[in-house]
């Protein structure tokens, strides 16, 4: 785990900042998100599974329509401040690096962008590629929550070991 991740964790436990709310907080982060806030909750916090679920997909999902609605005219106002004018085009070429799937599938895409739990692939990249695409909001957004819902199992059965119990139980 990061140092700084870790060190952020240090001090809102110090502050008695529940570990609920903590795994809240992290899979709101862009980069971490669910991944991140599932692995800690479960190897860090010590969170039971079940309240690591839920409280990693709401948390997760909770800046997602916000995304949808808000992103274009967010980056429309940075494109027309002089410091942040190369921002929203990097954010968006960076995502746009990893859309192939989205371009192909479609809504579908957009689902297994979200759910398969890797580098780079989230809700937060997967808003921004369904807004770049022009796809409808309330569609996009039941596709990320089932994407999120996805990857939420998989991290998961992975962070509280799961598939190695199911491996040992039939290896």
């Amino acid at each position: 785990m990061d140092s700084a991740v870790s060190a952020i964790i240090t001090a809102l436990e110090a502050h008695n900042v529940s570990p609920q709310i903590i795994t809240f907080l992290i899979s709101m982060i862009p980069l971490l998100e669910l991944r991140g806030s599932i692995i800690v909750a479960g190897s860090i916090l010590k969170l039971p599974f079940f309240q690591t679920f839920i409280t990693a997909v709401l948390g997760n999902m909770l800046p997602i329509p916000f995304i949808l609605l808000f992103i274009k005219k967010i980056f429309g106002w940075m494109k027309g401040v002089k410091g942040l004018k190369k921002f929203p085009d990097w954010v968006e070429a960076s995502a746009m690096k990893r859309s192939e799937q989205i371009e192909k599938y479609g809504y579908l895409g957009l689902f297994l962008f979200v759910a398969i739990p890797l580098p780079g692939t989230g809700a937060w990249t997967g808003s921004l590629l369904a807004v770049l695409f022009g796809m409808n909001p309330k569609k996009s957004l039941l596709f990320i929550f089932m994407g999120v819902c996805f990857a939420g199992i998989i991290m998961s059965l992975v962070s509280f070991g799961a598939i190695n119990g199911i491996v040992n139980l039939f290896g």
